[in-house]
């Protein structure tokens, strides 16, 4: 008989799910165990110290934990987090009215923190460097400005375009770390520990199937995870096997490597409507109806990661390898001018 390593529990509320999902801790965070070391290190100095956290910047594809890096960070110091977005903070009043509301060592967490409005980054430089509040008052020759002191906090900001970023910007924050995509070890013990607090009877063989599919990427893993156990209760009794999983996969059109229908779709423009590349980003987004940010930051990554694109200075360029995953023969660029 196949070995369970999950039992069933009672189930968690759903309402908080995701978030009952994530780490609270360092010691519960799996992978990235070199960034993990560096910020034991960091939280471990601050708190000798009796100082606030240097700002940290966290950047890398969406969905491998740069948010739950904020909470666990907070939760390691004992403060406050509170949580916002650079489109959300439009204007210079919108950034001070929750600056003046942290409390001494609070985490502030900017997610997309390179979509910072100009305007809003100017009031953020002496916040960051001097925990203080430039604000004019009045208009014309009358103005004057004032200096409000903040109590000293932490800013975590968390980005998927390091490149969009302001260089005086990055160079306020102390730490910058790069989060990478999981290896196989690491994505199965986070499908086991998230199954175990969803209650879900999983099989070893399950877990690795999940794991397998999950395009290194917690956020798809526990996605996937919770969509094989809709099918299993529904289809299979509740319990996720490898057939299981196989099977509940396959309706989701998730294939073995994990790709979903959006990335054959971006693999099958390249080849089959401009044979194969170079073509550019923006004709790939028009030809498929999508954004250009999402086939980049979104789609891209994984491919690249598994080698079915390259990028080239004219465009993007499918492999041989996309052309063997696809079933469709592979055949070499002729440069121009050679025969």
């Amino acid at each position: 008989m196949t070995e369970r390593v999950i039992s069933p529990r009672k189930k968690v509320d759903e309402v908080g799910l995701d978030v009952s999902l994530r780490p609270q801790r360092l010691d519960e965070y799996i992978g990235q165990d070199r960034i993990k070391e560096n910020l034991r290190i960091l939280i471990e100095a601050a708190m000798a110290r009796g100082e606030p956290l240097d700002h940290v910047l966290i950047y890398g594809p969406p969905g491998l934990g740069k948010s739950t890096l904020a909470y666990v960070l907070a939760n390691e110091m004992g403060v406050g987090c509170k949580i916002t977005a650079g489109p959300a903070i439009e204007r210079a009043g919108d950034l001070a009215a929750i600056l003046t509301n942290l409390h001494q060592g609070d985490v502030l967490f900017i997610d997309e923190v390179h979509r910072l409005g100009r305007v809003v980054e100017e009031v953020l430089y002496p916040a960051m460097e001097d925990y203080a509040l430039d604000i004019v008052i009045g208009k014309g020759p009358g103005a004057r400005s004032i200096r409000l002191k903040l109590p000293k906090f932490t800013i975590i900001g968390a980005t998927t375009r390091l490149a969009l970023m302001t260089a005086p910007l990055r160079s306020r924050f102390g730490a910058v770390y790069r989060l990478d995509f999981y290896d196989l070890e690491a994505m199965q013990t986070i499908v086991k520990r998230s199954a175990g607090i969803l209650g879900v009877a999983i099989e070893r063989e399950g877990v690795e199937e999940i794991a397998r599919r999950a395009r290194g990427t917690p956020r798809v893993a526990n996605r996937l995870l919770k969509r094989v156990r809709d099918y299993a209760q529904v289809r299979a009794g509740g319990v996720i096997t490898r057939a299981v999983a196989d099977e509940a996969l396959s309706l989701m059109e998730v294939d073995p490597l994990g790709l979903d229908d959006i990335d054959r779709r971006v693999m099958r423009t390249v080849i089959d409507k401009f044979d194969g590349g170079p073509v550019g980003l923006e004709t790939i987004a028009a030809a498929l109806s999508e954004e250009p940010d999402t086939i980049m930051d979104v789609v891209e990554p994984y491919l690249l990661q598994l080698g079915f694109l390259d990028r080239t200075p004219r465009g993007r360029v499918a492999t041989r390898r996309a052309y063997e995953h696809l079933g469709i023969p592979y055949q070499p660029q002729v440069q121009p001018g050679l025969f």
